[in-house]
């Protein structure tokens, strides 16, 4: 390798590196900030469940909430359950809340918001996910004090099977195949799972070399496999042949990413109606639209929709929420 092609090299990781920092120190901003005390639920709601139905799930003021599908915008029920991250699927929701100050929980919740499970995860909540079936859970986090990071952050994701009780504490334990060879780096790191309909693959975003992947994980046999560069945050779509991420304008995250969507047969990438730099993972609300958080110069969040086809234009759905998530 030639002097130049190191420097390079170099640069690119620093880069991601200086991005991560940011990023993460802004999660630590929001996640260190007092709970405030829920909203009153307006009158004749009744109380936040996760049973399937025409209702969206969201966070208000850190607290879980839900509102009409039908009426997004209108009147929302919200709950006494703290949480900085939630997301559920038949009946099975997933909580990233404060277990002390600057601690965190995963909190496995049936669908009456009774918590069912809960582990001790280190870092500060970043993403979370529950398969379609209720079955599967994964968690993202970041993480200080790896020794290889120049900014001193990382993720760690886990999963758990909420049958079995079987946990992935980190999928760092997993066996990678990237470009058809078999691959170990120590700066792996991954985020953003979505689980397919099996119960058993996933989708991901492994980083490694300045490099960001999607990849096709498989919980049973412990590996993962990258598919193609510049995917971040996968979301699969509820018909199993689409995924929607996030892309880096010209392959830089530090200009910021465009909301885009994957077709896994073609190929095809299709960039949505949606100009302002989306840093989320995108969830389904059906087959045809996406729902994700975007932030005002304040930090106070708004959930958004958009068309996954690249026409129609961006709308407010929730406004003061964050982590949307459809109640299917």
């Amino acid at each position: 390798m030639s002097a130049m092609s190191t420097r390079a090299k170099l640069g690119v990781v620093a880069a991601s590196a200086v991005l991560l920092a940011s990023v993460a120190a802004g999660y630590a901003a929001i996640a260190a900030e007092p709970a405030r005390t829920p909203p009153p639920a307006a009158a004749g709601d009744q109380a936040v469940t996760l049973a399937p139905g025409p209702r969206l799930l969201a966070i208000t003021d850190r607290y879980v909430s839900s509102v009409a599908t039908a009426d997004p915008a209108g009147p929302r029920t919200v709950s006494g359950l703290e949480c900085l991250r939630v997301y559920a699927a038949a009946g099975t929701g997933v909580c990233l809340r404060p277990e002390t100050a600057w601690s965190y929980q995963v909190v496995v919740l049936d669908a009456a918001l009774h918590q069912k499970r809960t582990l001790s995860v280190p870092g500060l909540p970043n993403r979370a996910r529950v398969s379609a079936s209720g079955r599967m859970v994964s968690w993202t986090t970041f993480v200080g004090g790896d020794s290889y990071t120049a900014s001193g952050f990382s993720t760690r994701t886990g999963i758990l099977d909420t049958v079995t009780g079987a946990t992935v504490t980190s999928l760092e334990e997993f066996a990678i195949t990237r470009d058809g060879r078999g691959y170990r780096s120590p700066d792996v790191n991954y985020w953003g799972v979505t689980f397919t309909a099996d119960d058993n693959h996933f989708y991901a975003t492994m980083a490694t070399g300045g490099e960001r992947y999607l990849v096709r994980g498989d919980v049973a046999a412990r590996t993962v496999e990258t598919m193609r560069t510049n995917v971040e945050c996968p979301s699969l779509s509820p018909d199993g042949t689409r995924i929607a991420f996030k892309e880096a304008i010209d392959a830089d995250p530090t200009k910021g990413w465009r909301l885009s969507v994957l077709d896994l047969a073609s190929g095809r990438v299709t960039a949505t109606a949606e100009t302002t730099s989306v840093d989320d993972q995108a969830a389904w609300l059906d087959d045809a639209t996406l729902a994700y958080t975007l932030r005002q110069s304040d930090g106070r969040p708004d959930v958004f929709s958009v068309p996954a086809d690249g026409s129609g234009t961006p709308r407010l759905l929730i406004p003061g929420a964050e982590s949307p998530s459809p109640l299917t």
